[in-house]
């Protein structure tokens, strides 16, 4: 499996990510708000430029309404994984 941060999986979450914001209503500035970021966090992970730990996507899924559990479903959905 490929280590890069730019790699196709992590395109993959980024992506989902960005998804779960949109349909939460949310703009960028907002989920920063919650979770006690600036906007430029949001966009940068959003965008593929950072990698998130854990604890970072457990406090972005539950800012937004969902769960860990959701985000895996989905990257597990969409990476066949």
């Amino acid at each position: 499996m490929e280590k890069s941060i730019r790699s196709p999986e992590h395109a993959k979450l980024c992506r989902i990510l960005r998804e779960l914001r949109e349909e939460a209503d949310l703009r960028q500035s907002d989920l920063g708000a919650r979770i006690g970021e600036p906007q430029r966090f949001v966009s940068g992970y959003e965008r593929g430029e950072l990698r998130l730990d854990l604890v970072q996507l457990d406090r972005i899924t539950t800012a937004l309404g969902s769960s860990l559990e959701e985000l895996l479903r989905r990257y597990r959905e969409v990476t066949g994984a």
